[in-house]
């Protein structure tokens, strides 16, 4: 008998974040910019700040830049905010420049985890950092989040610390560290801080200061969504809890196969033994849901590893069997009920259980049904439970609507501005740059890309803003900021064809618990209707002043194809001569552990593409990326999208490597070689083992298979295909990947385009101030200047 499912929480009326009373200091007004000194207090006539944001990023007070928001939103709720950006790390002092906060530090790492900001995916340190003026890298310590909120401890001790950002927040559970490789304990109690917001935290925020500033102390305030903290041993606020052994929500099971993402809907229903008559369809019911919830093996206060997980202890306690086993389920609150994790011992020791428990993390993520999670640190007198709240509840329209709305500057602090007050010299900021002109219409994304942490930190319910309030802010952009020329460099977010799409009814998105509406394909309750926003795009292209409004988020082109009418509107008056979207891969093995849909929902969305551009009359290109190294990539699979680049007339100039980010579910399969998607088990028979791309000269061999056109990269790969049995690759005709001669080489790589190609004995860097990115398959810009007939003759023309 299956669990009844739970109200939505969605049905609870969350608390506005506008109806909040006040805060005094809100006689003071808002501030053009953010303090970031003493003298600048003193202009606004205050003596001290009340909540102080501590950033690894350089401080933009523009809503791309997670801090200014922060800031922006307590100002609005009338407190007093100062920020200190990429202080000196090496001592307290630099913590101490605008005095001591009267309610609490907010510390974040930035808009990157700092260890991703700081190393490439080979672990080698990068010379730049797009978030620093002048692209300068080394100005902000490794594991950040730890470092400065250690730092805010020594400079005032007995101000409470709110740890947030993106680093906190993927990393508030145990986690595998990729650059250690090893599994690092939640940053909670690393960072000793008192309280983690994690996600897009302005709800818990807005209540947290509130009832920081009514005096309630921080170590009381454990009942707010979205937040994570430490629980001593016998804790009193913990009582009243029902606990629940994790094994009893992802029991394992019988292992499916994956579904092959080139079949249609019936042929898989087909494979699988089903149905897609809805007559013949059974009740739906929620991964995990009706798997021993209700039973009566949950106790209080303990962990029954299943038999099937059981790590080596000298104290194995099985699940326990006979009629307690098969008690009628009964309905649980899942608003006081607490799923208990392997602790952090057990999941450091034991590959078994760290997928697990990176799978029933996974489950407990849609805010309508999610329940807390709790994981044990340290043993004896160290023990102690980090305790993580279910998600927030998104924003609605009106709030998103409120957040953006507020009197950002949309420009640096003064602060970073050269001698003549500019940003745009040696003192510009890449990342700034690249936002300056563009416009965030949502958050969250529903793809569950497995590489992919926005879905761990945003979530995956689309959070949209008003038509009314993006197409102000475009206006504000045409009226308000310096340098704007007409173009609008993006109208988007995490993805750029998600705005308003969402689930059929409320009741359906609440009790899901599937990590991604579009694979294997798009799921039949997904709304697809791109009409909302092709009306925001016809009409900020008609705006006055407005000469092109470009579209510089990532596409989901499986979602695309669904709207061919916004595929021509796309394409047709949003595209700059070249559209930038992820394939990611050509073979089902990699896309599987990607999550991704076939290629041949890229060739549909190539044919609408080219349909639409021909009847514009535009040249056009797509530009598709690629990952290589990813978990479950074979050699063959690089192989066989080396033969579909060349094919297709492709040419990789800059390559991306996987990079193994902390809580993704592709990090996990990379640590453990298990596939969390399936069924986690011991048995060797049941449990599906990924091939993982370990080394470096298997890592570079990916790597050469992308970039098959650099002569340099022959020599590895001639040995690689005859050790494959594929030396029917190597040869001199057009069929051939590679040809049997060696070119004399210095080590340079000369691309079509001039700015990609490689000086002798330099790797590929970026000019300064501009962003690395990947250009696929793109012929070269003949201006008429250089040599008549040679192949960079054009790199002169500005770059769109």
């Amino acid at each position: 008998m299956n669990a009844p499912v739970d109200v939505s929480f969605f049905a609870r009326a969350a608390k506005p974040i506008t109806s909040y009373r006040p805060y005094w200091a809100k006689r003071f007004g808002v501030a053009p910019l953010l303090p970031m000194s003493r003298a600048e207090m003193e202009k606004l006539g205050w003596d001290s700040c009340d909540i102080i944001l501590v950033t690894g990023d350089a401080y933009v007070d523009h809503p791309s830049f997670g801090m200014a928001v922060v800031g922006r939103v307590l100002e609005a709720q009338g407190f007093r905010v100062g920020i200190i950006a990429q202080p000196d790390w090496t001592s307290a002092e630099a913590f101490k420049a605008l005095g001591k906060p009267n309610l609490f530090w907010g510390v974040t790492a930035g808009n990157m985890d700092s260890m991703i900001n700081r190393y490439t995916a080979d672990r080698k340190i990068r010379s730049d950092d797009a978030y620093t003026p002048g692209d300068v890298g080394g100005k902000r310590p490794d594991r950040a989040a730890i470092v400065y909120s250690q730092r805010c401890r020594e400079a005032f001790k007995d101000v409470p610390i709110v740890l947030g950002g993106i680093e906190g927040s993927l990393r508030r559970i145990a986690h595998y560290d990729y650059w250690s490789d090893k599994v690092r304990r939640s940053v909670v109690v690393d960072s000793k801080c008192d309280l983690l917001l994690y996600g897009n935290a302005e709800r818990a925020l807005v209540e947290v200061a509130h009832r920081i500033a009514a005096r309630e102390p921080i170590e009381r305030i454990t009942d707010v969504r979205g937040t994570a903290f430490v629980r001593r041993p016998g804790d009193p606020t913990a009582e009243g809890w029902i606990e629940i052994d994790s094994t009893e929500v992802d029991m394992p099971g019988r292992v499916e196969d994956h579904i092959n993402p080139y079949l249609t809907t019936s042929e898989q229903a087909q494979a699988q033994g089903e149905t897609c008559s809805k007559d013949d369809e059974p009740p739906p019911l929620p991964l995990g849901e009706g798997r021993g919830e209700g039973s009566s093996n949950i106790k209080p206060l303990s962990f029954f590893p299943n038999p099937n997980l059981r790590a080596k202890s000298p104290h194995p306690n099985p699940l326990p069997t006979g009629e307690g086993a098969k008690a009628k389920p009964q309905r649980l609150p899942r608003d006081r009920s607490v799923i208990r994790l392997p602790s952090y011992e057990q999941v450091k020791s034991d590959a078994v259980l760290y997928a697990h428990a990176n799978r029933v993390l996974h489950l407990e993520t849609n805010p309508g049904n999610a329940r807390a999670l709790v994981q044990a640190h340290g043993e004896g007198s160290t023990a102690r439970d980090v305790w993580i709240n279910p998600p927030p509840i998104p924003l609605t329209t009106a709030e998103m609507d409120f957040v953006f709305d507020l009197p950002y500057a949309r420009s640096p602090h003064p602060a970073y501005a050269d001698e003549h007050g500019k940003h745009d010299g040696a003192t510009k900021i890449p990342a700034w740059e690249m936002i300056r002109f563009s416009v965030n219409i949502m958050r969250g994304c529903f793809g569950g890309c497995t590489f992919c942490s926005i879905t761990e930190h945003e979530g995956r319910i689309i959070q949209s803003r008003s038509e009314e309030s993006i197409i102000k802010e475009v206006e504000d952009i045409r009226d308000k900021v310096e340098g704007f020329t007409g173009v609008v460099s993006d109208l988007g977010g995490p993805t750029a064809n998600m705005y308003r799409l969402g689930c059929k009814t409320p009741e359906i998105e609440a009790a899901c618990r599937k990590p991604s509406c579009v694979y294997p394909g798009i799921c039949s309750n997904l709304t697809t209707d791109h009409g909302p926003l092709i009306k925001i795009y016809k009409r900020a292209r008609e705006l006055r002043g407005i000469k092109k409004v470009l579209i510089g988020s990532g596409l989901r082109y499986d979602l695309a194809i669904k709207s061919p009418e916004y595929v021509k509107e796309l394409v047709q008056h949003h595209v700059g001569g070249y559209l930038k979207i992820a394939p990611e891969h050509t073979e089902g093995g990699p896309l599987s552990k990607m999550m991704k849909p076939g290629i041949g929902s890229y060739d549909k969305f190539k044919q609408l593409f080219e349909k639409f551009s021909e009847e514009a009359g535009k040249k056009q290109y797509l530009i598709p990326y690629f990952i290589a190294a990813h978990p479950g990539t074979s050699d063959e699979d690089m192989m066989n999208l080396a033969v579909w680049l060349k094919k297709n007339g492709f040419r990789a100039d800059q390559v991306q490597t996987f990079y193994p980010s902390p809580m993704a579910t592709a990090t996990a399969m990379y640590h453990t070689n298990l596939n969390p998607l399936k069924g986690i088990s011991r048995d060797a028979q049941r449990a599906e083992r990924v091939d993982i791309v370990r080394g470096d000269k298997r890592r570079r061999l990916h790597k050469a298979f992308l970039r098959y056109h650099d002569s340099n990269n022959w020599p590895l790969l001639r040995e690689a295909l005859k050790t494959m049995g594929r030396a029917d690759l190597i040869g001199n005709g057009k069929h051939h990947l590679i040809p049997t001669f060696q070119p004399m080489t210095d080590g340079s790589y000369q691309s079509a385009r001039r700015k990609n190609s490689t000086p002798v004995g330099k790797a590929a860097q970026p000019a300064a101030g501009r962003l690395l990115t990947q250009h696929t398959g793109l012929p070269p810009r003949v201006t008429g200047a250089g040599r008549p007939g040679s192949p960079v003759g054009a790199g002169k023309r500005k770059p769109r």
